[in-house]
């Protein structure tokens, strides 16, 4: 009889201990998300980076495939790193990029097709450093366009097609595509990317878009591109914010402005500095640059509580802000997934510590993280 009744109490506690195990699992499967509690909303997503896409950064992997169900590539598809020379092409990490994003069941999102920032020098120049023609110039694009867009046909679903194309007064940036061709690259880019998928979603992209001159200038362009018809689905509002820019009404102003288009509004590259500027300025361009001082990184050891707070109320501003207009907001995307990764602690001044992401350089979640699953509750 005893023999048994140690059967038995064996047999209990091992029932006891699957049940207990199966709580724990069912637990962490009902454990919020970003992506499960803004679902049906818009996609939330990140940009990856190359050790991400590598398969060498497990941490931060753990949290894209937990939080996100969108990527974008933060830096393997730009046109200087995937076609540095005018015959070569390098498709290793753009392709790992792709495979990650559809074994994860991702929207995809190509960045970027034309930019004038990061394009490989031989785009502009012929073989003895000469400005090549318009007509070289209009090939060369089409030729990279169609050979990127139609290497994912059906796999990438979106490509932020031009990039940065317009200023803070509303006119066309001066630059070697502008120069060459006209305003008419940005119609030919579009063209071309829709020819070589047609199934894509297609963009434009730009940052300081809470600016009037600029919200104007993107209107006339999108509306210029529609009369002409051609295809253009979403405006991509980067959205590189501080603490004390941009105004959140004239931000909100630019939503409507481009929804009223017809177009998806997309929040596109979004992080928020908690760290001083050294201009008052609300743009992105990476050509700026200024020398480090310990003035300008005073969260160097950690940001105080004040200053946590203040980012937490700053954040949801504009979180609130994305779930009032949902049905017109396709994605939000974070531009990275850690502070520790962060292009921001590297511009304008080199070598700063910024805090302007969701999870911290530990991959542990901020509390503004569970502020936003409050919020997307509630709406």
């Amino acid at each position: 009889m005893i023999k048994n009744k140690h059967i038995r109490l064996t047999s209990t506690a091992l029932i006891l201990s699957l049940i207990f195990a199966a709580c724990q699992v069912n637990k962490k499967q009902e454990e919020p998300s970003l992506k499960s509690a803004l679902e049906g909303k818009f996609y939330i997503g990140t940009a990856m980076n190359h050790s991400q896409i590598l398969g060498l950064d497990s941490a931060s992997l753990k949290v894209i495939k937990k939080q996100f169900n969108s990527i974008v590539a933060e830096n393997c598809m730009k046109s200087e790193q995937i076609h540095p020379k005018e015959n070569e092409y390098y498709f290793d990490l753009a392709d790992q990029f792709v495979d990650f994003g559809e074994a994860n069941d991702m929207y995809i999102i190509g960045h970027t097709l034309i930019w004038h920032s990061q394009a490989p020098k031989w785009f502009f120049v012929d073989e003895e450093g000469n400005e090549v023609s318009r007509e070289v110039l209009i090939e060369r694009m089409k030729n990279h366009i169609h050979t990127v867009v139609g290497r994912y046909k059906g796999r990438v679903k979106g490509w932020d097609v031009v990039n940065e194309a317009i200023l803070d007064d509303g006119s066309f940036r001066k630059s070697k595509f502008y120069n060459i061709i006209g305003e008419d690259f940005i119609k030919l880019a579009f063209q071309f990317a829709h020819e070589a998928d047609p199934e894509a979603e297609l963009n434009y992209n730009d940052f300081s878009m809470a600016k009037e001159g600029k919200r104007n200038g993107v209107v006339v362009m999108v509306k210029s591109l529609q009369e002409q018809g051609i295809r253009i689905d979403g405006v991509g509002m980067q959205s590189h914010i501080a603490m004390k820019y941009p105004d959140i009404k004239e931000y909100e102003k630019s939503m409507q402005a481009f929804s009223e288009l017809g177009v998806n509004v997309m929040i596109t590259e979004l992080d928020l500095s908690v760290i001083p500027s050294p201009f008052e300025n609300d743009g992105a361009d990476v050509g700026n640059r200024f020398k480090y001082s310990q003035a300008m990184d005073p969260y160097k050891d950690g940001m105080p509580d004040s200053a946590v707070v203040a980012f937490n109320k700053r954040y949801m501003e504009f979180f609130n802000l994305y779930l009032k207009h949902q049905e017109n907001i396709s994605r939000v995307t974070l531009w990275g997934v850690n502070d520790g990764n962060s292009w921001r602690n590297n511009w304008p001044i080199p070598g700063r510590t910024d805090f302007p992401l969701l999870f911290d350089r530990n991959n542990e979640a901020k509390q503004i993280v569970n502020e936003i699953l409050i919020a997307a509750k509630n709406h």
